[in-house]
């Protein structure tokens, strides 16, 4: 490697490229219930189809595409490769060097279907693994574990919610996520595609939900209503943010065509929240309070009756402070619970109201949204200016086609609970901000014969929102054709300004408004190949926040390859670097132009013989119809910059001289990644270049087939007199067909005159057999009465019961036997007691014959034989 891939890599790319923990599983262990398919490692024409399979469950849900393979404890990096959960230490395999690469596999029993997702809770000790279906939790092991011998680790988990979560029959998983403010980091939120939000608390039970958020309400049997089944499915959710306001409080849900929903308050049953929040909460209510006593119109008596409400809440919250936590005192985390004051359940408000209405990609049908993320306002460097800018809020929304939407949350969601006023309540609003075309469609959308089938892998498409852990105003957005970063920055500062404005009339957010450049998007890495027409999807992205690592992205795609890029930091003095500079090598491939109207050199003069037909050419050639300009920074001499003017002076190390050579690195290492993205462009100039010149080999080889068909057809027009009967046969053959279809036609007429409408009888038939099919599948999908569903739950509860009834079983049939064989014979002390009691029985008979014997003496009577002496004289003569 030279010292400019060095400089590039930043050493991580050498150190993770061979290492062990990404070589890949070709055969992994099925889950529970799931059948032993591979997995296609490249999305293309070819393998469409299986991606499209396999995203649909046995139940008609659309499976959720989201994929997070990999995680990141402090400088230990967890990945998942089929159902197995792989360790290793970065801070080792730095020092190192890339000497003895290895890595401890978790072994965990409970984990035995294909991890999709991984989520580390807030004290990274617990990791949240999830399937399509299954949910567990793993403790990872201590900071000693890379000293243990063996190869394998044995940890503890836990199955989640195994009613709700168990078996391929149940909802498929949207998302998983910890809740930053759950006691001690063990709140797990589940978001299932039926739109539950479950709440499990794992230190009290991992079987039972502690609350259930509902966000599509259930369809009633007995009425129909028009709707998409899009509108039905929640692909993500996320929590709000905020200060002083109820974000924090507030979980936003996204369907799948794009409609967002929201339900405040929302508190995980066992939370620690900061005090801090709890007074700040306290004031804003009462502002509101405040506000709205002054005007006492009719307007504003519903809304003085919610504040009342919220009031009533927040004052159950500083009821459980504990004593002392006075504001404005040094903010800490205090247990809660939610408040039951209130009796009436959290309304769902939504959906949201677009307000302008989004823009459509050209060339896009409308895709599926895929993820959503909440970003806030925070400007560490300007703490004193407090206010409007603090509860800014945005909001990111991302498509299959490759859009991304840009809200601004102006108008933020407040406390509600379900009423009859609220339900006429106004519904909330979104100020959409901008529309950001990731350029997919253009890279797809290429002028071949295959360009429809390339669209068609947009499907497989599912973009997942990753921030960063840093920079609050950055978010990467990886998806199955590469990696985006999306830079807020200049935007919310533009913003800021414009909010700390004084003006009334507000000139001044109009102008920051027009003259805003909008978010900064830039490119980290393509993984589609043009020649090869196919990508590999990136499977996972991580960005680690430790000291001991540098400030660096992480990226995995399908095929278990690890690509890593180095970031910046900025600070108060690179506010002016664009992000642009800090792009990779490896840019997204620019797709030609589209455009079907070409403009011939001035030079050439059409001939009157090949005078082109009227339409679109033939023959669109992928390099356009302008001549390649190589990029100008390999055109001029140099631009570097100098780092010393003037007379040679006494050399003085001052904080002063310290920035002006960190600025200047900075200015070379930007430098010096322009050349190699200048470099690469070239490159991919020369690349297309030979795609074109191969097309046109290709293209040059058609026109002689079809020249040679051409000729042949003028051979088989000489003998087309012979083959006039087979003609005038097929014409039968059609006339007949016509006719045939003109009878059907009028005895349709004929049958429509005879009985226009359908009978009494019929009409009741056809009822009955919608009543019978309403019962038997349900009113819509999430139906929970229907007879499909109650045989798919009894089942369920057979496979869940059967298993202890058959072990019942074989203990009754080992009892019934063991009775059995200690009836057929007798025990030592039953044969002891027998005998003895024998004994006595014939000494009485001896005795009693004697007497006999005695009395027929004295009466002189003749007696036979006693029946003791028979049988001793038979035992005799048997001896």
């Amino acid at each position: 490697m030279d010292a400019a891939d060095a400089i590039v890599h930043d050493d991580w790319h050498t150190l993770l490229d061979a290492h062990p923990i990404f070589h890949f599983l070709a055969h992994s262990q099925p889950g529970q219930g799931e059948s032993v398919t591979e997995q296609p490692l490249e999305l293309s024409t070819s393998t469409f189809s299986t991606f499209a399979q396999d995203s649909h469950s046995e139940h008609g849900y659309v499976s959720s595409g989201r994929r997070q393979l990999m995680a990141l404890k402090d400088a230990d990096l967890i990945v998942a490769a089929g159902s197995e959960l792989r360790m290793t230490s970065l801070w080792d395999a730095k020092l190192g060097r890339g000497i003895g690469k290895s890595y401890k596999v978790l072994h965990v029993p409970n984990v035995n279907f294909q991890i999709h997702q991984l989520a580390l809770n807030p004290s990274g000790k617990l990791l949240a693994v999830a399937g399509a279906y299954q949910v567990a939790v793993v403790v990872l092991p201590r900071v000693g574990y890379t000293k243990v011998v063996s190869s394998s680790i044995d940890c503890k988990a836990v199955q989640v919610g195994q009613f709700y979560h168990g078996t391929t029959s149940s909802v498929p998983i949207a998302k998983v996520d910890w809740h930053p403010w759950g006691e001690a980091g063990s709140t797990l939120m589940v978001m299932t595609l039926d739109g539950k939000l479950r709440e499990y608390d794992i230190s009290v039970d991992s079987e039972e939900p502690q609350q259930v958020l509902s966000f599509i309400p259930e369809k009633k049997s007995r009425s129909f209503l028009a709707q998409d089944p899009a509108e039905r499915e929640v692909t993500s959710f996320t929590l709000g943010r905020g200060r002083a306001d109820w974000g924090p409080l507030t979980v936003y849900a996204l369907t799948r065509s794009g409609d967002i929903y929201a339900i405040c308050p929302y508190m995980p049953r066992n939370a620690s929240v900061p005090s801090s929040f709890i007074h700040a909460l306290e004031c804003f209510i009462a502002a509101k309070q405040e506000f709205v006593s002054q005007d006492t119109s009719a307007a504003t008596s519903n809304l003085s009756t919610l504040y009342d409400y919220q009031h009533k809440y927040v004052s159950a919250l500083i009821k459980q402070l504990p004593p002392g936590t006075v504001f404005p005192a040094v903010s800490r985390s205090v247990p809660m619970h939610p408040p039951n004051t209130i009796k009436s359940q959290p309304l769902r408000q939504g959906p949201f109201l677009l307000q302008p209405s989004p823009r459509v990609l050209e060339g896009s049908e409308g895709g599926d949204a895929t993820d959503m993320s909440y970003m806030a306002f925070a400007d560490d460097v300007e703490e004193d200016y407090e206010g409007e800018t603090e509860r800014l809020g945005i909001i990111v929304v991302t498509y299959q086609d490759g859009k991304a939407d840009v809200y601004l949350d102006v108008e933020k969601v407040e406390a509600r609970w379900e009423s009859k006023q609220e339900r006429d309540s106004e519904l909330p609003m979104f100020a959409v901000y901008e529309t950001i075309d990731l350029g997919l469609l253009s890279m797809l959308n290429t002028p071949s014969s295959s360009a429809n089938s390339l669209l068609d892998l947009l499907q497989a498409n599912h973009p997942v929102i990753l921030s960063d852990p840093i920079h609050d105003d950055t978010i990467y957005i990886y998806h199955a054709f590469g990696v985006h970063s999306l830079e807020f920055g200049d935007l919310l500062r533009s913003l800021a300004t414009a909010l700390r404005a004084d003006d009334d009339d507000g000139a001044t957010l109009n102008n920051a408004l027009e003259r805003s450049v909008g978010t900064h998007v830039s490119s980290i890495l393509s993984t589609f190949s043009f020649p090869r027409r196919c990508s590999n999807p990136v499977i996972a992205l991580c960005v680690p926040n430790d000291v001991y690592l540098s400030y660096s992205i992480l990226i995995l795609t399908s095929v278990f390859q690890i690509a890593s890029f180095p970031l910046t930091l900025r600070t108060a003095l690179s506010h002016t670097v664009s992000l642009s500079s800090f792009e990779p090598p490896l840019p997204s491939t620019t797709a030609p132009s589209t455009s079907t109207e070409l403009t011939a050199p001035a030079s050439f003069v059409p001939s009157d013989l090949l005078t082109p037909m009227d339409g679109p050419p033939a023959y669109i050639p992928l390099l356009g119809t302008e001549p390649f300009t190589p990029p100008a920074i390999l055109t001029r001499r140099t631009s570097l910059p100098r780092l010393s003017s003037g007379a040679a002076r006494e050399f003085m190390l001052t904080p002063d001289t310290l920035r002006f050579l960190g600025t200047q690195v900075t200015l070379i290492t930007t430098h010096i990644r322009a050349v190699l993205l200048a470099h690469k462009s070239v490159e991919d100039r020369i690349e297309l270049q030979q795609t074109e010149f191969a097309r046109i080999q290709e293209k040059c080889g058609e026109m002689l087939h079809l020249i040679e068909r051409l000729r042949e057809r003028v051979k088989e027009t000489q003998g087309a007199k012979e083959e006039g009967v087979v003609g005038k046969m097929e014409m039968i053959k059609g006339k007949h067909k016509e006719l045939m279809g003109r009878a059907d036609k009028l005895l349709q007429v004929l049958m429509n005159g005879a009985s226009p409408e359908l009978s009494e009888c019929e009409t009741k038939w056809f009822e009955e057999l919608g009543r019978m099919k309403a019962e038997v599948t349900g009113a819509g999908k999430f139906d929970e009465g229907s007879l499909k569903s109650r045989t798919a739950l009894l089942k369920r509860e057979y496979e869940r019961i059967m298993p202890s009834l058959r072990d019942t079983i074989a203990k009754e049939e080992q009892r019934r036997k063991r009775v059995s064989d200690n009836s057929r014979s007798l025990g030592v002390s039953q044969a002891f007691e027998l005998g003895k009691r024998s004994n006595t029985e014939k000494t009485k008979i001896v005795e009693l014959e004697k007497d006999i014997v005695k009395m027929a003496s004295q009466m002189q009577i003749s007696l036979g034989k006693p029946p003791l002496q028979y049988d001793k004289e038979g035992v005799e003569e048997s001896h």
